[in-house]
């Protein structure tokens, strides 16, 4: 299927259209030959059904239109896609998911009072590939990753190491830190370790912001940026900043404190093959046991990757 072909078209150029959502469009005639394909272009430029409608031409009459998010019917930097959808005469726009902010959202209505044949799926993988933007949009805070790094037996350190996790792992999080907006700790952390949290030997194109939450103030030579106030005014105020990614690296108290409020979207446990003996405990506290359900596992070097969903995509 050619909705196959536009899901791909974003896994090829991931955070193409940042800060919006990245889209892949496909144009397909009546008798299969594709007229003209394209994904989001960066911020200012061209949404992906544009691109493709462009590359298709006069063709694009009566044909269908594959495209991996819902199209927008708002006007922002750009013309409505739909205004353009109905110009190109498509017959049909088959959709991936639909477009979950309050402004953006409605394509497929318009679409369907103005006659285009229009089917909106619910592909996870569609939603999968835009879900800190999802999360930012519809929410309005950002979609929050917390990582932990544990021995077997549980703890946060072990005696005599700097380090709990291995080289492979600790690179996978400094990968990480260059895919989101942000990068926060606890101040326990910053006190304890004085975490530097920039993304370092990984490509990087958009450095994170790098903060740290509570009460100061931040130690003599601290880089990082003080979040002070209560911490669901502060998600709030940093995604109105346009920060729609948050990796929060611990400690223990803020992450139970993130997990108790339900503002962890997805969870990442390195496992080092290690027992500790004793340290401090990897988690705080919780008011009663969270349930994770099945985690998908990955061997990261010699550590074990658990990596939890625990909100169904937006």
């Amino acid at each position: 299927m050619s909705i196959e072909r536009a899901l791909e078209l974003v896994d090829r150029s991931p955070g193409n259209g940042y800060p919006n959502p990245t889209v892949g469009a496909v144009v397909v005639a009546a008798d299969g030959t594709t007229l003209g394909e394209g994904v989001t272009e960066p911020a200012g430029g061209r949404h992906a059904e544009v691109v493709a409608l462009d590359e298709a031409g006069a063709g694009a009459g009566g044909a269908t239109l594959f495209v991996t998010m819902e199209p927008c019917a708002h006007h922002g930097r750009t013309p409505p896609c739909v205004d353009r959808i109905l110009e190109s005469h498509v017959a049909r726009v088959v959709a991936g998911c639909r477009d979950p902010s309050p402004s953006g959202g409605g394509g497929a209505v318009r679409l369907r009072q103005a006659g285009v044949e229009t089917e909106l799926l619910d592909l996870r993988e569609a939603r999968r590939q835009n879900e800190a933007w999802r999360t930012w949009a519809a929410l309005g805070r950002p979609y929050v990753i917390l990582k932990l790094a544990l021995s077997v037996d549980g703890r946060a350190a072990v005696p005599r190491r700097r380090w709990v996790s291995g080289v492979a792992a600790r690179r996978r999080v400094h990968e990480l830190r260059a895919s989101v907006d942000a990068v926060g700790v606890g101040m326990g952390t910053v006190h304890a370790d004085a975490p530097r949290l920039d993304a370092r030997d990984v490509p990087v194109v958009r450095p994170p912001r790098r903060l740290a939450f509570g009460r100061g103030p931040l130690p003599d030579g601290s880089e990082l940026e003080l979040r002070s106030g209560r911490t669901e005014e502060e998600l709030g105020a940093l995604a109105a900043e346009g920060v729609q990614s948050l990796l929060l690296e611990g400690g223990p108290t803020i992450a139970a404190s993130f997990l108790a409020h339900g503002w962890v979207d997805r969870l990442l446990v390195f496992v080092a093959p290690v027992l500790a003996g004793g340290g401090p405990a990897g988690l705080g506290e919780l008011p009663e046991p969270l349930d994770l359900g099945e985690p998908t596992v990955e061997l990261v070097g010699a550590d074990v990757l658990l990596d939890w969903r625990l909100r169904d995509e937006v």
